[in-house]
Formats: C-alpha cells, sequence, structure tokens
C-alpha cells in the first residue's frame, strides 16, 4: 500500500512553506521559514516557488521530524520551523 503525503505549498507571501503532517494519528499544519530552507537546504535566494517546493519535498523527512519533535515539545503552540530549529546541537 502506498501512503500519499498531503501536497505543501508555498505561503502567500512567500516566506514560508505550509505542510501537513500526522502527530499521534492528529493532522497538523506546520510551516518551514524559507530562511531555513535557504540555510539547511541549499534553496538559492530568489527561487521562485516550483524550486522552493522541490527543495521542501527534498528535504521533507528531516523536515517532518523536526516538526514533529517540536509539537510534541510544544503542543500549544503554532508549528512554524526556523533556522534555529535545524541547528545541530
Amino acid at each position: 500500500m502506498e501512503v500519499h503525503e498531503p501536497a505543501a505549498a508555498v505561503s502567500p507571501d512567500g516566506r514560508a512553506v505550509v505542510f501537513k503532517l500526522s502527530v499521534r494519528g492528529r493532522e497538523v499544519e506546520g510551516a518551514v521559514a524559507r530562511d531555513a530552507l535557504e540555510q539547511h537546504f541549499w534553496l538559492t535566494r530568489g527561487a521562485d516557488a516550483a524550486r522552493t517546493l522541490r527543495t521542501f519535498e527534498t528535504g521533507r523527512n528531516r523536515i517532518v521530524a523536526v516538526a514533529q519533535r517540536k509539537h510534541l515539545a510544544r503542543p500549544d503552540e503554532p508549528l512554524w520551523l526556523t533556522v534555529d530549529d535545524f541547528v545541530t546541537r
């Protein structure tokens, strides 16, 4: 059986990619800042929406893993991933 991930989309202002993920059986909407994609996933500055989404898809597994951990730690806060969320400590 094939599992389809919901499609991600560039936010209207172009500053983030909005996506959905499943955390403990609940669907959660999150967003990853464009800055984070540029600094940690090699998205070039000024890239168009199609390139931005391809970059997101390439890094989806890592992005979703970080998003799941952040949501579990702070379930009542909006799920917004920034550059700092991808810094290795």
